[in-house]
C-alpha cells in the first residue's frame, strides 16, 4: 500500500463523480459501433419477416418468412450470424424472444381463425343518374 494515501487518510476518502458522469458510464456499457447495429437491423429484419409475412400467399413471401423462421427456429451456435450468436451480442435472451414471437404467431392464428363472418346484403346499391353529357357541356 502508498504510504502517502495511508498517511493523510485519503484510502477511504468517496470519489467524487458527477451525476452526468455516471449516467455516461451506464449508457457506454452496450456498444454501438456499426457491427452491433448491423447485427441489430438483421434481429429486425427477421422478426419483422415474420409477423408480415405470416400469412403470405406469394412464393417470395412465403420463402421470406420460411428463412426468418428458420433462422430464429435454429440453435445453431457455429455460424457467426447465427440466430443465438446474435442474441448474445445484443445480450438478449434468445429462447425468450424466440417463445414470444412462437405466442405471437399463435395469436394470430387464433384471431385468424376467429374471424367475424359478415353475411352480404341481397340489397343492390343505390347509383345516382348520370349527368347528359349535354348539360355539362352548356354549364361550362
Amino acid at each position: 500500500m502508498r504510504d502517502d494515501l495511508v498517511g493523510e487518510g485519503r484510502l477511504f476518502e468517496p470519489d467524487i463523480m458527477l451525476p452526468a458522469q455516471y449516467f455516461a458510464v451506464l449508457r457506454k456499457s452496450a456498444p454501438q459501433g456499426p457491427e452491433y447495429l448491423l447485427v441489430m437491423a438483421m434481429l429486425q429484419d427477421a422478426v419483422e419477416c415474420v409477423q408480415k409475412y405470416r400469412f403470405a400467399v406469394d412464393p417470395n413471401a412465403i420463402e421470406l418468412y420460411t428463412d426468418a423462421y428458420d433462422w430464429i427456429a435454429s440453435d445453431d451456435q457455429q455460424w457467426p450470424f447465427s440466430y443465438e450468436n446474435v442474441c448474445g451480442v445484443l445480450k438478449i435472451e434468445p429462447d425468450y424472444l424466440r417463445k414470444g414471437l412462437y405466442r405471437w404467431c399463435e395469436r394470430q392464428d387464433e384471431l385468424r381463425r376467429s374471424g367475424k363472418v359478415v353475411a352480404l346484403n341481397s340489397r343492390k346499391p343505390v347509383v345516382s343518374e348520370p349527368v347528359p353529357v349535354a348539360a355539362t357541356a352548356k354549364a361550362s
